[in-house]
């Protein structure tokens, strides 16, 4: 298989609003070793060939994690689609043929993300999003903030966000889209910090992930 890092550019999805836990970049809320974009850049750095962070405002404030900052392409569209199209331009401008997406909020994302993603991409299904079964109902549990993206659908994300189309799987239904599950176990990667709760979970569970002598076995 070819080494997918070479056609991929990982985007951090950072452009979240953060009401419920007061407003302001909840990726920069401390977990105790790490923040949790921090976290994520550490986890996901490796995936990809070149990392950048989605993010509206004054990049300068990101300065210290030395990743470039891409603003939305279409301004005052909310929601992570925004940023999917963001960095989808990006990285055709910059030759990729892919890009890697993960939210800010989800520190314990899988090492083997990329890999796993890329490994269930098939003709028929270009998009691959990722997802859980939920243990006590065996049902699928969809991440779609944590995706592989063929930059060459960018055209036709842009006209579907300039018609209103702001949920993920409304549009990527339209190309076919293919899933790659995720173990939940020692741990749920995606867990996500939403609110005041997740923090002190997410603070409790950060000095035992991270200090794993190896990385989760989900997607490896």
């Amino acid at each position: 298989m070819t080494d997918p890092r070479t056609d991929i550019m990982g985007v951090i999805l950072a452009g979240g609003a953060a009401r419920r836990m007061g407003g302001g970049d909840k990726g920069r809320l401390s977990l105790g070793p790490l923040t949790m974009i921090e976290a994520v850049v550490a986890r996901l750095r490796p995936q990809c060939r070149t990392l950048v962070l989605n993010a509206n405002g004054d990049p300068a404030r990101f300065a210290d994690l030395g990743l470039e900052v891409v603003a939305d392409s279409l301004p005052g569209l909310p929601g992570p689609l925004a940023g999917v199209l963001a960095g989808m331009d990006h990285a055709a401008a910059r030759g990729y043929g892919h890009i890697l997406t993960a939210a800010a909020d989800t520190p314990f994302l899988p090492a083997g993300l990329a890999g796993a993603l890329w490994r269930a991409k098939t003709p028929e299904t270009p998009i691959v999003l990722a997802a859980t079964d939920d243990p006590a109902s065996g049902r699928m549990v969809r991440h779609p903030t944590f995706g592989l993206w063929p930059v060459s659908l960018r055209e036709d994300l842009r006209q579907a966000l300039t018609d209103g189309v702001s949920k993920i799987v409304l549009w990527t239904e339209r190309h076919g889209t293919g899933w790659a599950r995720f173990p939940t176990e020692p741990f749920d990667p995606f867990f996500n910090v939403n609110a005041p709760g997740d923090l002190d979970r997410a603070r409790r569970l950060a000095p035992l992930i991270f200090g794993l002598d190896r990385q989760p076995p989900a997607g490896s």
